[in-house]
């Protein structure tokens, strides 16, 4: 399905309060039908990436398709997304957090 999606980047950026996700078009989410996963920003590509997994009730061919959508919005806000399918997402361990202050 590479190549096939349907978001759309939106002026909407920044924490989206729940009246505010549910005035988004189908096309600001990564499952669209399930209007799931909004795509507003960088910050929210992040979190679809983290809990693509931990969605339920959907089929693969809508994993496909929201997988295509966050890979567009991952470049359009750019966010790194080495998985080249979604089938790999959480596959690898999570990257260290460096804190300045760490010895």
């Amino acid at each position: 399905m590479a190549g096939n999606t349907t978001w759309r980047p939106r002026s909407t950026h920044g924490k989206l309060s729940e009246a505010k996700i549910r005035e988004l078009p189908d096309s600001a989410f990564a499952f669209p039908t399930q209007r799931l996963a909004p795509l507003t920003d960088a910050g929210y590509v992040r979190e679809a990436i983290a809990q693509f997994a931990a969605i339920e009730n959907v089929s693969d061919d809508d994993r496909d398709l929201a997988f295509e959508n966050i890979r567009r919005a991952a470049v359009h806000y750019h966010v790194a997304l080495v998985e080249t399918n979604w089938r790999q997402l959480g596959t690898r361990p999570p990257r260290p957090t460096y804190s300045r202050n760490a010895r």
